[in-house]
C-alpha cells in the first residue's frame, strides 16, 4: 500500500513538472488537459485519474510551491553569514525555479492571478507558513546577538514577505533580471535594519 501510496505521489508531482511549462506557454485560459496529458507522456483519461481538472492541477500547483518554497527558505536560513546575505539567499530560494518560469511567462500575471483566485487559501496558509519559518529565524538571530528586532518577528516576517510580493510587480512588468535586483536590494535594505 506505501509503494502505491508514494508511487502516486511521485506521479501526481511529474504532472505538475509538466504542467507548468505548458501554462507559462499557452496561458492557463488556452491550456487544455489534452495540452497537460501530452507534455506528461500520458492519455487524457489518466490524467483524470490523478487530477480533476486545470482549477486542480493549479491549486496543487500553488500548494506544492509553498511547500518546495517553506523547505528551501528554511534551508537558506540555517546557512551562516552577514544578515543581508542570508537574507539574500533565503528571497531568492523563496521565488526559486517556478518564478524564473512565471517572470519569463508571457502569461504569467494571468498566472498570478489564477493562483490568487483558484487557490487563495493556500497561498494564505503558504504565506502564514513562510511567515513562521522567518520569524523563528529572527528570534534565533536575536537571541544571538546578530540583529536587533525593531518589532515583533511576526510582524517584521510579514513585512519581508510582503515586499517579496511587491518585488513580482516592481512597479512594472519586471524580467526575472529586474525581480532578482529588487530582492537583493530588499535584502540590503532589511539586513541594514537589523544589522546590529
Amino acid at each position: 500500500m506505501e509503494d502505491a501510496t508514494l508511487k502516486d505521489q511521485v506521479k501526481r508531482r511529474a504532472i505538475l513538472d509538466a504542467a507548468c511549462p505548458v501554462f507559462a506557454q499557452y496561458g492557463f485560459r488556452r491550456t487544455s488537459m489534452g495540452d497537460i496529458a501530452q507534455a506528461a507522456g500520458m492519455s487524457r483519461p489518466a490524467l483524470y485519474q490523478y487530477y480533476q481538472g486545470k482549477e486542480d492541477i493549479a491549486r496543487s500547483t500553488v500548494q506544492v510551491f509553498f511547500e518546495d518554497a517553506a523547505q528551501a527558505v528554511a534551508l537558506a536560513l540555517s546557512e551562516p553569514g552577514p544578515v543581508a546575505d542570508v537574507l539574500a539567499r533565503a528571497f531568492r530560494a523563496k521565488g526559486g525555479e517556478f518564478m524564473a518560469m512565471l517572470l519569463t511567462s508571457p502569461h504569467g500575471s494571468e498566472l498570478v492571478d489564477v493562483g490568487s483566485t483558484v487557490a487563495a487559501d493556500l497561498a494564505r496558509d503558504g504565506t502564514e507558513r513562510l511567515v513562521a519559518i522567518f520569524a523563528a529565524w529572527l528570534r534565533q538571530e536575536a537571541a544571538a546577538g546578530r540583529v536587533t528586532l525593531l518589532d515583533r518577528p511576526e510582524d517584521l516576517a510579514s513585512t519581508m514577505l510582503a515586499a517579496l510580493e511587491g518585488a513580482k510587480a516592481g512597479g512594472r512588468t519586471p524580467d526575472y533580471a529586474g525581480y532578482l535586483a529588487h530582492l537583493d536590494r530588499l535584502a540590503r535594505l532589511f539586513g541594514a535594519a537589523l544589522a546590529v
